[in-house]
Protein backbone atom coordinates (compact mmCIF):
# COMPACT_ATOMS: atom_id res chain seq x y z
CA UNK A 1 0.00 0.00 0.00
CA UNK A 2 1.25 3.47 -0.88
CA UNK A 3 0.65 6.20 1.68
CA UNK A 4 -1.35 9.26 0.69
CA UNK A 5 0.79 12.29 -0.19
CA UNK A 6 -0.98 14.74 2.12
CA UNK A 7 -3.50 14.52 4.95
CA UNK A 8 -7.19 15.08 4.36
CA UNK A 9 -8.36 18.67 4.81
CA UNK A 10 -11.38 20.11 6.59
CA UNK A 11 -12.88 23.54 5.96
CA UNK A 12 -13.97 25.16 9.22
CA UNK A 13 -15.16 28.22 7.35
CA UNK A 14 -14.67 30.05 4.07
CA UNK A 15 -11.36 31.44 5.35
CA UNK A 16 -9.94 28.54 7.35
CA UNK A 17 -8.93 25.11 6.08
CA UNK A 18 -7.04 22.74 8.36
CA UNK A 19 -5.31 19.38 8.26
CA UNK A 20 -7.49 16.60 9.68
CA UNK A 21 -4.53 15.56 11.81
CA UNK A 22 -3.44 18.59 13.83
CA UNK A 23 -0.01 18.61 15.46
CA UNK A 24 -0.46 19.21 19.19
CA UNK A 25 2.22 21.07 21.14
CA UNK A 26 1.11 20.26 24.68
CA UNK A 27 4.26 18.20 25.11
CA UNK A 28 6.43 21.32 24.78
CA UNK A 29 5.46 22.19 28.34
CA UNK A 30 6.37 18.70 29.51
CA UNK A 31 9.69 18.74 27.66
CA UNK A 32 10.57 22.07 29.29
CA UNK A 33 9.52 20.93 32.75
CA UNK A 34 12.42 21.68 35.12
CA UNK A 35 14.62 22.47 32.11
CA UNK A 36 15.62 25.38 29.91
CA UNK A 37 13.14 26.41 27.18
CA UNK A 38 13.58 24.70 23.82
CA UNK A 39 15.61 26.63 21.25
CA UNK A 40 12.99 28.49 19.14
CA UNK A 41 15.03 28.49 15.91
CA UNK A 42 15.91 24.80 16.00
CA UNK A 43 12.46 23.73 17.13
CA UNK A 44 10.70 25.86 14.54
CA UNK A 45 12.63 23.87 11.92
CA UNK A 46 10.85 20.76 13.20
CA UNK A 47 7.47 22.46 12.79
CA UNK A 48 8.41 23.33 9.21
CA UNK A 49 9.10 19.63 8.61
CA UNK A 50 5.56 18.83 9.74
CA UNK A 51 4.15 21.54 7.48
CA UNK A 52 6.09 20.25 4.46
CA UNK A 53 4.51 16.82 5.03
CA UNK A 54 1.05 18.41 4.98
CA UNK A 55 0.56 18.50 8.76
CA UNK A 56 0.38 22.28 8.68
CA UNK A 57 -2.08 22.93 11.52
CA UNK A 58 -0.69 23.37 15.04
CA UNK A 59 -2.51 23.45 18.38
CA UNK A 60 -1.11 25.08 21.51
CA UNK A 61 -2.07 27.23 24.51
CA UNK A 62 -0.80 30.20 26.47
CA UNK A 63 0.59 27.82 29.12
CA UNK A 64 2.19 25.14 26.90
CA UNK A 65 5.69 26.29 27.72
CA UNK A 66 7.22 28.24 24.83
CA UNK A 67 4.94 26.66 22.18
CA UNK A 68 3.56 30.03 21.05
CA UNK A 69 7.04 31.51 20.74
CA UNK A 70 8.28 28.54 18.71
CA UNK A 71 5.25 28.72 16.42
CA UNK A 72 5.77 32.45 15.99
CA UNK A 73 9.35 31.82 14.87
CA UNK A 74 8.07 29.27 12.36
CA UNK A 75 5.58 31.79 10.93
CA UNK A 76 8.36 34.38 10.53
CA UNK A 77 10.36 31.85 8.54
CA UNK A 78 7.33 30.98 6.41
CA UNK A 79 6.82 34.67 5.64
CA UNK A 80 10.48 34.82 4.59
CA UNK A 81 9.86 32.12 1.99
CA UNK A 82 10.94 28.91 3.75
CA UNK A 83 7.76 27.02 2.81
CA UNK A 84 7.45 27.68 -0.92
CA UNK A 85 4.42 26.39 -2.78
CA UNK A 86 2.42 25.68 0.36
CA UNK A 87 -0.21 27.69 2.25
CA UNK A 88 0.73 29.43 5.47
CA UNK A 89 0.35 27.00 8.40
CA UNK A 90 -2.62 27.57 10.67
CA UNK A 91 -2.10 28.03 14.39
CA UNK A 92 -4.67 27.48 17.12
CA UNK A 93 -4.05 28.65 20.64
CA UNK A 94 -6.00 28.73 23.87
CA UNK A 95 -6.60 31.33 26.53
CA UNK A 96 -7.06 29.75 29.96
CA UNK A 97 -7.57 32.52 32.54
CA UNK A 98 -8.25 32.10 36.24
CA UNK A 99 -11.96 32.73 36.88
CA UNK A 100 -12.62 36.29 37.94
CA UNK A 101 -14.03 39.51 36.49
CA UNK A 102 -13.64 39.46 32.71
CA UNK A 103 -13.56 43.07 31.57
CA UNK A 104 -12.86 43.96 27.97
CA UNK A 105 -9.38 45.14 28.96
CA UNK A 106 -8.53 41.85 30.70
CA UNK A 107 -9.69 39.80 27.72
CA UNK A 108 -7.87 41.99 25.22
CA UNK A 109 -4.64 41.71 27.22
CA UNK A 110 -4.85 37.91 27.15
CA UNK A 111 -5.37 37.84 23.39
CA UNK A 112 -2.70 40.45 22.68
CA UNK A 113 -0.15 38.42 24.62
CA UNK A 114 -0.72 35.48 22.26
CA UNK A 115 -0.72 37.77 19.22
CA UNK A 116 2.67 39.11 20.28
CA UNK A 117 4.18 35.67 20.91
CA UNK A 118 2.88 34.34 17.61
CA UNK A 119 3.88 37.50 15.74
CA UNK A 120 0.55 37.72 13.91
CA UNK A 121 -2.18 40.32 13.51
CA UNK A 122 -4.98 37.75 13.70
CA UNK A 123 -5.19 34.39 15.49
CA UNK A 124 -6.64 31.67 13.23
CA UNK A 125 -8.56 29.96 16.05
CA UNK A 126 -8.66 31.24 19.63
CA UNK A 127 -10.02 28.62 22.03
CA UNK A 128 -11.29 29.51 25.49
CA UNK A 129 -11.07 27.31 28.58
CA UNK A 130 -12.92 28.08 31.83
CA UNK A 131 -12.25 26.20 35.02
CA UNK A 132 -15.52 26.62 36.90
CA UNK A 133 -18.95 27.31 35.43
CA UNK A 134 -20.11 28.38 38.89
CA UNK A 135 -18.36 31.64 38.05
CA UNK A 136 -20.56 33.27 35.37
CA UNK A 137 -17.87 35.61 34.03
CA UNK A 138 -17.09 33.11 31.26
CA UNK A 139 -20.05 34.62 29.42
CA UNK A 140 -18.51 38.10 29.71
CA UNK A 141 -15.21 36.71 28.43
CA UNK A 142 -16.84 35.08 25.43
CA UNK A 143 -18.72 38.27 24.53
CA UNK A 144 -15.47 40.22 24.70
CA UNK A 145 -13.73 37.61 22.54
CA UNK A 146 -16.57 37.84 20.02
CA UNK A 147 -16.01 41.61 19.91
CA UNK A 148 -12.29 41.08 19.24
CA UNK A 149 -13.27 38.68 16.45
CA UNK A 150 -15.41 41.42 14.91
CA UNK A 151 -12.43 43.74 15.27
CA UNK A 152 -10.28 41.35 13.25
CA UNK A 153 -7.90 40.09 15.97
CA UNK A 154 -9.41 36.59 15.89
CA UNK A 155 -10.54 34.69 12.79
CA UNK A 156 -12.61 32.02 14.55
CA UNK A 157 -13.64 31.35 18.14
CA UNK A 158 -13.58 27.98 19.82
CA UNK A 159 -13.85 26.58 23.30
CA UNK A 160 -12.10 23.69 24.97
CA UNK A 161 -13.45 21.14 27.44
CA UNK A 162 -16.94 22.65 27.50
CA UNK A 163 -19.71 20.20 28.32
CA UNK A 164 -22.81 20.03 26.13
CA UNK A 165 -25.00 22.13 28.43
CA UNK A 166 -22.59 25.08 28.54
CA UNK A 167 -21.70 24.82 24.86
CA UNK A 168 -25.42 25.00 24.17
CA UNK A 169 -25.77 28.00 26.47
CA UNK A 170 -23.09 29.93 24.59
CA UNK A 171 -24.48 29.03 21.18
CA UNK A 172 -28.04 29.91 22.15
CA UNK A 173 -26.80 33.20 23.57
CA UNK A 174 -25.48 34.11 20.15
CA UNK A 175 -21.72 33.53 20.60
CA UNK A 176 -20.23 32.43 17.23
CA UNK A 177 -18.41 29.19 18.07
CA UNK A 178 -16.61 27.16 15.42
CA UNK A 179 -15.13 24.34 17.53
CA UNK A 180 -15.05 22.60 20.88
CA UNK A 181 -11.80 20.78 21.69
CA UNK A 182 -12.51 17.71 23.82
CA UNK A 183 -11.11 14.34 24.71
CA UNK A 184 -12.40 11.74 22.23
CA UNK A 185 -10.92 8.29 21.75
CA UNK A 186 -11.57 4.59 22.04
CA UNK A 187 -10.96 5.08 25.78
CA UNK A 188 -13.27 8.10 26.03
CA UNK A 189 -16.39 7.89 23.89
CA UNK A 190 -18.48 10.53 25.68
CA UNK A 191 -18.33 12.97 22.77
CA UNK A 192 -20.01 10.50 20.42
CA UNK A 193 -23.40 11.03 22.10
CA UNK A 194 -25.21 14.20 23.05
CA UNK A 195 -22.18 16.38 22.33
CA UNK A 196 -21.93 15.25 18.70
CA UNK A 197 -25.68 15.53 18.23
CA UNK A 198 -25.71 19.15 19.40
CA UNK A 199 -22.61 20.08 17.38
CA UNK A 200 -24.07 18.70 14.16
CA UNK A 201 -27.32 20.53 14.84
CA UNK A 202 -25.50 23.81 15.53
CA UNK A 203 -22.71 23.80 12.93
CA UNK A 204 -19.98 23.37 15.56
CA UNK A 205 -17.18 20.87 15.01
CA UNK A 206 -15.07 18.88 17.44
CA UNK A 207 -11.29 18.92 17.67
CA UNK A 208 -10.48 15.59 19.30
CA UNK A 209 -7.46 15.13 21.54
CA UNK A 210 -6.27 12.08 23.44
CA UNK A 211 -6.99 9.98 20.35
CA UNK A 212 -3.99 7.73 21.02
CA UNK A 213 -4.29 7.78 24.80
CA UNK A 214 -0.96 9.55 25.23
CA UNK A 215 0.77 6.69 23.38
CA UNK A 216 -0.92 3.87 25.30
CA UNK A 217 -2.95 3.01 22.19
CA UNK A 218 -0.05 1.58 20.18
CA UNK A 219 1.69 -1.69 19.35
CA UNK A 220 4.20 -0.97 22.09
CA UNK A 221 1.67 -1.85 24.79
CA UNK A 222 -0.15 -4.74 23.07
CA UNK A 223 0.19 -7.87 25.17
CA UNK A 224 2.43 -6.14 27.70
CA UNK A 225 1.99 -6.35 31.48
CA UNK A 226 0.60 -3.35 33.29
CA UNK A 227 3.42 -0.85 33.98
CA UNK A 228 4.35 -0.30 37.59
CA UNK A 229 3.99 3.11 39.20
CA UNK A 230 6.65 5.55 38.09
CA UNK A 231 7.35 3.95 34.70
CA UNK A 232 4.95 6.26 32.86
CA UNK A 233 7.07 9.38 33.22
CA UNK A 234 5.51 11.88 30.82
CA UNK A 235 2.32 13.84 31.45
CA UNK A 236 0.33 12.24 28.64
CA UNK A 237 0.80 8.66 29.76
CA UNK A 238 0.15 9.55 33.41
CA UNK A 239 -3.10 11.22 32.39
CA UNK A 240 -4.44 8.50 30.12
CA UNK A 241 -3.46 5.68 32.45
CA UNK A 242 -6.13 7.21 34.72
CA UNK A 243 -8.60 6.89 31.85
CA UNK A 244 -7.62 3.22 31.47
CA UNK A 245 -8.09 2.55 35.18
CA UNK A 246 -11.53 4.21 35.13
CA UNK A 247 -12.94 2.34 32.11
CA UNK A 248 -12.01 -1.08 33.46
CA UNK A 249 -8.27 -1.37 33.93
CA UNK A 250 -5.38 -2.85 31.98
CA UNK A 251 -7.39 -5.86 30.77
CA UNK A 252 -9.94 -3.51 29.22
CA UNK A 253 -7.16 -1.68 27.37
CA UNK A 254 -5.73 -4.99 26.16
CA UNK A 255 -9.13 -5.94 24.75
CA UNK A 256 -9.24 -2.72 22.75
CA UNK A 257 -5.64 -3.13 21.59
CA UNK A 258 -6.30 -6.70 20.46
CA UNK A 259 -9.31 -5.58 18.41
CA UNK A 260 -7.29 -2.76 16.89
CA UNK A 261 -4.48 -5.15 16.02
CA UNK A 262 -6.92 -7.45 14.23
CA UNK A 263 -8.32 -4.53 12.21
CA UNK A 264 -4.88 -3.09 11.48
CA UNK A 265 -3.69 -6.38 9.98
CA UNK A 266 -6.76 -6.51 7.71
CA UNK A 267 -5.94 -3.07 6.31
CA UNK A 268 -2.11 -3.34 6.46
CA UNK A 269 -1.81 -0.25 8.63
CA UNK A 270 -0.73 0.43 12.20
CA UNK A 271 -2.82 -0.05 15.29
CA UNK A 272 -2.64 3.70 15.94
CA UNK A 273 -3.91 4.42 12.43
CA UNK A 274 -7.09 2.50 13.20
CA UNK A 275 -7.64 4.34 16.49
CA UNK A 276 -7.26 7.70 14.74
CA UNK A 277 -9.48 6.65 11.82
CA UNK A 278 -12.26 5.61 14.21
CA UNK A 279 -12.40 9.13 15.67
CA UNK A 280 -12.09 10.89 12.30
CA UNK A 281 -15.06 9.00 10.89
CA UNK A 282 -17.43 10.54 13.43
CA UNK A 283 -19.32 13.22 11.50
CA UNK A 284 -18.98 15.93 14.16
CA UNK A 285 -15.17 15.65 14.21
CA UNK A 286 -13.18 18.13 12.12
CA UNK A 287 -9.76 16.84 13.14
CA UNK A 288 -7.82 14.84 15.67
CA UNK A 289 -4.90 16.33 17.57
CA UNK A 290 -1.83 14.12 17.75
CA UNK A 291 0.81 15.32 20.18
CA UNK A 292 4.43 15.70 19.13
CA UNK A 293 7.56 15.42 21.24
CA UNK A 294 9.62 17.66 19.01
CA UNK A 295 13.12 16.40 18.31
CA UNK A 296 12.59 13.16 20.22
CA UNK A 297 10.31 11.16 17.90
CA UNK A 298 7.88 11.71 15.07
CA UNK A 299 5.32 9.55 13.25
CA UNK A 300 4.47 11.61 10.18
CA UNK A 301 4.90 8.81 7.64
CA UNK A 302 2.77 6.46 9.68
CA UNK A 303 0.09 9.10 10.30
CA UNK A 304 -0.30 9.64 6.55
CA UNK A 305 -1.60 6.08 6.26
CA UNK A 306 -4.69 7.08 8.25
CA UNK A 307 -6.07 8.47 4.99
CA UNK A 308 -5.54 5.30 2.94
CA UNK A 309 -8.44 3.27 4.33
CA UNK A 310 -11.88 3.41 5.96
CA UNK A 311 -13.47 1.21 8.59
CA UNK A 312 -16.15 -1.26 7.52
CA UNK A 313 -18.92 -3.06 9.40
CA UNK A 314 -16.64 -5.94 10.38
CA UNK A 315 -14.12 -3.51 11.89
CA UNK A 316 -16.77 -1.67 13.84
CA UNK A 317 -18.28 -4.90 15.16
CA UNK A 318 -14.88 -5.99 16.49
CA UNK A 319 -14.51 -2.68 18.34
CA UNK A 320 -18.03 -2.86 19.74
CA UNK A 321 -17.24 -6.29 21.17
CA UNK A 322 -14.14 -4.82 22.86
CA UNK A 323 -16.21 -1.93 24.23
CA UNK A 324 -18.47 -4.42 26.03
CA UNK A 325 -15.57 -5.09 28.42
CA UNK A 326 -15.26 -1.41 29.34
CA UNK A 327 -17.18 1.23 31.27
CA UNK A 328 -17.95 4.67 29.93
CA UNK A 329 -16.14 7.54 31.58
CA UNK A 330 -18.51 9.37 33.94
CA UNK A 331 -20.20 12.64 33.10
CA UNK A 332 -19.85 14.77 30.02
CA UNK A 333 -16.88 16.15 28.11
CA UNK A 334 -14.62 18.29 30.28
CA UNK A 335 -15.97 17.02 33.60
CA UNK A 336 -12.60 15.43 34.31
CA UNK A 337 -11.20 18.94 34.91
CA UNK A 338 -14.00 20.08 37.23
CA UNK A 339 -15.07 17.18 39.42
CA UNK A 340 -14.04 13.75 40.63
CA UNK A 341 -12.74 11.50 39.31
CA UNK A 342 -10.12 14.02 38.17
CA UNK A 343 -8.59 12.39 35.09
CA UNK A 344 -5.74 14.81 34.49
CA UNK A 345 -1.96 14.61 34.28
CA UNK A 346 -1.60 15.98 37.81
CA UNK A 347 -4.50 13.99 39.25
CA UNK A 348 -6.81 15.50 41.86
CA UNK A 349 -7.53 19.15 41.02
CA UNK A 350 -9.80 19.85 43.99
CA UNK A 351 -7.20 22.00 45.77
CA UNK A 352 -6.56 23.96 42.56
CA UNK A 353 -10.29 24.58 42.08
CA UNK A 354 -10.84 25.50 45.73
CA UNK A 355 -8.09 28.10 45.49
CA UNK A 356 -10.00 30.03 42.82
CA UNK A 357 -12.07 33.03 43.91
CA UNK A 358 -15.79 32.60 44.45
CA UNK A 359 -18.09 34.44 42.07
CA UNK A 360 -19.87 36.09 45.01
CA UNK A 361 -18.82 37.11 48.51
CA UNK A 362 -20.74 36.62 51.73
CA UNK A 363 -21.40 39.59 54.02
CA UNK A 364 -22.14 39.25 57.71
CA UNK A 365 -25.44 40.86 58.71
CA UNK A 366 -24.70 43.56 61.24
CA UNK A 367 -25.93 42.69 64.69
CA UNK A 368 -26.72 39.07 63.77
CA UNK A 369 -23.84 36.74 64.56
CA UNK A 370 -25.50 33.75 62.89
CA UNK A 371 -26.61 35.42 59.64
CA UNK A 372 -24.81 36.09 56.33
CA UNK A 373 -26.07 37.14 52.94
CA UNK A 374 -24.94 37.21 49.30
CA UNK A 375 -25.70 39.59 46.45
CA UNK A 376 -25.29 38.58 42.79
CA UNK A 377 -25.38 42.12 41.40
CA UNK A 378 -28.88 42.02 39.93
CA UNK A 379 -30.47 45.46 39.72
CA UNK A 380 -33.58 44.12 41.47
CA UNK A 381 -31.81 43.14 44.68
CA UNK A 382 -31.38 46.69 46.04
CA UNK A 383 -34.68 47.86 44.54
CA UNK A 384 -36.70 45.10 46.19
CA UNK A 385 -34.51 44.85 49.27
CA UNK A 386 -33.61 41.16 49.09
CA UNK A 387 -30.50 38.98 48.91
CA UNK A 388 -29.59 36.34 46.39
CA UNK A 389 -29.02 33.97 49.30
CA UNK A 390 -29.15 34.11 53.08
CA UNK A 391 -27.59 31.77 55.63
CA UNK A 392 -28.96 31.44 59.14
CA UNK A 393 -27.00 28.96 61.18
CA UNK A 394 -26.73 25.79 59.11
CA UNK A 395 -29.62 26.70 56.82
CA UNK A 396 -29.02 28.39 53.44
CA UNK A 397 -31.94 29.78 51.46
CA UNK A 398 -31.47 30.90 47.84
CA UNK A 399 -34.00 33.34 46.43
CA UNK A 400 -35.88 32.77 43.21
CA UNK A 401 -33.07 32.95 40.65
CA UNK A 402 -33.35 33.76 36.96
CA UNK A 403 -30.85 33.65 34.11
CA UNK A 404 -29.59 37.19 34.70
CA UNK A 405 -25.97 37.96 33.96
CA UNK A 406 -24.62 40.95 35.83
CA UNK A 407 -27.09 43.76 36.37
CA UNK A 408 -29.83 42.93 33.88
CA UNK A 409 -28.63 40.86 30.89
CA UNK A 410 -31.04 38.00 30.08
CA UNK A 411 -29.11 34.85 29.18
CA UNK A 412 -30.39 32.61 26.37
CA UNK A 413 -33.69 34.38 25.58
CA UNK A 414 -36.14 31.81 24.30
CA UNK A 415 -34.16 28.76 25.47
CA UNK A 416 -35.41 27.26 28.72
CA UNK A 417 -32.67 24.63 28.97
CA UNK A 418 -29.90 27.20 28.57
CA UNK A 419 -31.53 29.46 31.15
CA UNK A 420 -31.81 26.56 33.60
CA UNK A 421 -28.11 25.79 33.23
CA UNK A 422 -27.18 29.40 34.00
CA UNK A 423 -29.63 29.56 36.93
CA UNK A 424 -28.28 26.43 38.59
CA UNK A 425 -24.71 27.68 38.18
CA UNK A 426 -25.72 30.92 39.94
CA UNK A 427 -27.33 28.93 42.71
CA UNK A 428 -24.15 26.84 43.08
CA UNK A 429 -22.08 30.04 43.24
CA UNK A 430 -24.39 31.55 45.86
CA UNK A 431 -24.16 28.42 47.99
CA UNK A 432 -20.36 28.34 47.68
CA UNK A 433 -20.08 31.90 48.99
CA UNK A 434 -21.92 30.75 52.13
CA UNK A 435 -19.93 27.55 52.64
CA UNK A 436 -22.43 25.16 51.06
CA UNK A 437 -22.63 23.27 47.77
CA UNK A 438 -25.19 21.60 45.56
CA UNK A 439 -24.56 18.40 47.54
CA UNK A 440 -26.12 20.16 50.56
CA UNK A 441 -29.35 21.11 48.77
CA UNK A 442 -32.45 19.59 50.36
CA UNK A 443 -35.17 21.35 48.36
CA UNK A 444 -35.69 23.07 45.00
CA UNK A 445 -38.73 24.87 43.59
CA UNK A 446 -38.96 25.40 39.84
CA UNK A 447 -41.34 27.89 38.21
CA UNK A 448 -41.99 27.67 34.45
CA UNK A 449 -43.62 30.16 32.14
CA UNK A 450 -44.66 27.32 29.83
CA UNK A 451 -45.33 23.74 30.90
CA UNK A 452 -44.10 22.60 27.48
CA UNK A 453 -40.56 23.31 28.76
CA UNK A 454 -41.00 20.83 31.59
CA UNK A 455 -38.88 18.03 30.16
CA UNK A 456 -36.03 20.25 28.90
CA UNK A 457 -35.78 22.02 32.27
CA UNK A 458 -36.14 18.79 34.23
CA UNK A 459 -33.32 17.11 32.30
CA UNK A 460 -30.96 19.95 33.17
CA UNK A 461 -32.10 19.80 36.81
CA UNK A 462 -31.40 16.07 36.72
CA UNK A 463 -27.83 16.58 35.50
CA UNK A 464 -27.12 18.74 38.54
CA UNK A 465 -29.15 16.86 41.15
CA UNK A 466 -29.48 13.29 39.85
CA UNK A 467 -27.23 11.91 42.59
CA UNK A 468 -28.43 14.34 45.28
CA UNK A 469 -32.21 13.96 44.91
CA UNK A 470 -33.52 16.95 46.91
CA UNK A 471 -37.23 17.45 47.51
CA UNK A 472 -38.69 19.30 44.52
CA UNK A 473 -41.76 21.02 43.20
CA UNK A 474 -42.25 22.21 39.61
CA UNK A 475 -45.04 24.62 38.68
CA UNK A 476 -46.30 26.43 35.63
CA UNK A 477 -47.10 30.01 36.63
CA UNK A 478 -49.16 32.69 34.93
CA UNK A 479 -46.05 34.54 33.79
CA UNK A 480 -42.52 35.48 34.77
CA UNK A 481 -41.34 39.07 34.59
CA UNK A 482 -39.29 39.92 31.50
CA UNK A 483 -37.89 37.37 29.04
CA UNK A 484 -37.38 34.65 31.61
CA UNK A 485 -38.72 31.16 31.01
CA UNK A 486 -37.67 29.61 34.33
CA UNK A 487 -37.02 30.69 37.92
CA UNK A 488 -35.65 28.42 40.65
CA UNK A 489 -35.39 28.61 44.45
CA UNK A 490 -33.24 26.32 46.56
CA UNK A 491 -32.59 25.48 50.18
CA UNK A 492 -29.54 23.75 51.64
CA UNK A 493 -28.29 22.64 55.05
CA UNK A 494 -24.57 22.56 55.87
CA UNK A 495 -22.21 22.41 58.84
CA UNK A 496 -19.32 23.94 56.89
CA UNK A 497 -17.97 27.36 57.81
CA UNK A 498 -18.67 30.45 55.76
CA UNK A 499 -15.52 31.23 53.67
CA UNK A 500 -13.39 34.16 54.84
Amino acid sequence: MTATCVPERFRLGPDLEISRIVTGLWQVGDMERDREPLDPQATSSLLLDYARAGFDSFDMADHYGSAEVISGRMLVRVAAGELPGRPRPTVFTKWCPTPGPMSGAIVRAGVERSLERLGVDCIDLLQFHWWSFDHPAYLDAMKALAALRSEGLIRHLGVTNFDTAHLRLLARHGIPIATNQVSFSLLDRRAAGEMSEFCLESGIRLLAYGTLGGGLISERWLGQPEPVAGVLGDWSKMKYKRFVDTIGGWDALQGILAALDQIAKRHHVSLSNVATRWVLEHPAVAATIVGARLGEREHRADNLRVFDFTLDAVDRAALETAFERTRMLPGDCGDEYRRAPFLTASGDLSHHLQSMPNAYQATAVEGRQDRWRVSSGSRWEPICGYSRAVRVGARVIVSGTTATNGVDEVVCPGDAAGQTTFVLDKIAASLAALGASLDDVVSTRVYLRNAADCEAVSRVHGRYFGAIRPANVLLEVGRLIGDYLVEIEAEAVTDADVPD
